[in-house]
C-alpha cells in the first residue's frame, strides 16, 4: 500500500471555511474510486494548511492519479500549489464501523 500526503500551505489567504467546503464538495468524486482505499481531508488552522491523505492499493494507481493536470486543477481550487509526498504504508489498522 502507498500513502500520499498532499499539503496545501497558505500565507495570509487561509480560509478554513472555504477549505472545508472544497472537501465536502469533492467527497463524492472519491467514493468508490478504483484503487483508492481511503482519503482524509484535513485542516489545521493554526498552521494555515490543509493536508489530504490518500491510501492507495498500489503505487501505480497512486502515481497515475497525480498528473500535472490534476495538480493544476487542485491549485485552482485551493488557491495554492500543493506539495506531494509518497510514503510506504508498513501496516494499516482499519476500524470500520457498521
Amino acid at each position: 500500500m502507498i500513502g500520499v500526503f498532499v499539503t496545501f500551505r497558505y500565507e495570509d489567504n487561509f480560509d478554513e471555511r472555504a477549505v472545508r467546503q472544497i472537501a465536502e464538495t469533492a467527497r463524492s468524486r472519491f467514493e468508490g474510486m478504483p484503487g483508492l482505499r481511503s482519503k482524509a481531508f484535513t485542516v489545521n488552522s493554526g498552521k494555515r494548511e490543509a493536508v489530504n491523505f490518500y491510501v492507495w492499493d498500489t503505487e501505480d494507481a497512486a502515481k497515475a492519479f497525480f498528473t500535472e493536470a490534476l495538480l493544476e486543477r487542485v491549485t485552482g481550487l485551493y488557491g495554492v500549489r500543493p506539495s506531494i509526498e509518497f510514503v510506504q504504508i508498513a501496516t494499516l489498522v482499519e476500524n470500520a464501523r457498521a
